[in-house]
């Protein structure tokens, strides 16, 4: 496939990064930011953490489950479009990460009481949470796993409740049918599932790598 370099094609790509950066990012997400960096670990992009923020503040959502905690980067977007009294459950397998996140935390006046940070493997933590009892769910780590992490976060949402999915055009690869990989084949497969999954409301935003969305009918 040969790379689009038409005036229409970098006008698109100006217009990606003016939105990516329409909300600047302040210095304690610009520091989250540089930790994980420094820790080899991803992070959302600004414009897909202004829409988390957004969809938070929207759904006046209390209970929120996030998996993949990294550095807090979605974390700190996450906790300010909640109320005051919004509790975030997030999941990381790395120690490290997490202890990084709540620097990230204390740094912002987020209180202890509003965060609850589970380490571990998300397949083994999910499970253990209450169905239905979750006003929106991000899933954004450990692709491989995606397939497994969208249904329990089905089960977690309640009705009207928001699915989050970044990373969902995974590096530009989703789109571009030649691209078969195991990694880019199953996030692609995960976009065709919801998209016919009748029990959820989809939509697919162009922000940083991807962002799926599905409201749980």
């Amino acid at each position: 496939m040969t790379a689009d370099t038409s005036p229409r094609s970098s006008a698109k790509a100006a217009s990606w990064a003016y939105c990516e950066e329409f909300l600047p990012e302040d210095d304690v997400l610009l520091r989250a930011r540089e930790r994980a960096s420094e820790l080899g670990c991803s992070v959302i992009q600004p414009g897909v953490g202004a829409v988390l923020q957004t969809l938070a503040a929207a759904l006046r959502a209390r209970s929120v489950v996030e998996i993949g905690t990294g550095t807090g980067v979605a974390s700190l977007w996450l906790l300010r479009g909640m109320p005051s009294d919004g509790v975030l459950t997030t999941i990381d397998v790395e120690v490290e990460h997490q202890r990084a996140a709540k620097d990230a935390f204390a740094e912002a006046g987020i209180k202890p009481t509003r965060t609850r940070t589970i380490p571990g493997r998300a397949s083994d933590v999910l499970p253990r949470l209450t169905d239905g009892a979750y006003d929106l769910v991000l899933v954004g780590a450990d692709k491989l796993s995606y397939p497994e992490y969208v249904e329990q976060a089905l089960r977690l949402l309640r009705p009207g409740g928001v699915l989050a999915v970044d990373g969902a055009l995974s590096h530009d690869r989703v789109a571009d049918p030649t691209k078969r990989d195991e990694v880019t084949t199953i996030v692609r497969e995960v976009g065709r599932s919801l998209r016919a999954d009748d029990r959820v409301l989809p939509a697919f935003l162009p922000s940083g790598d991807g962002l799926l969305l599905g409201v749980r009918r």
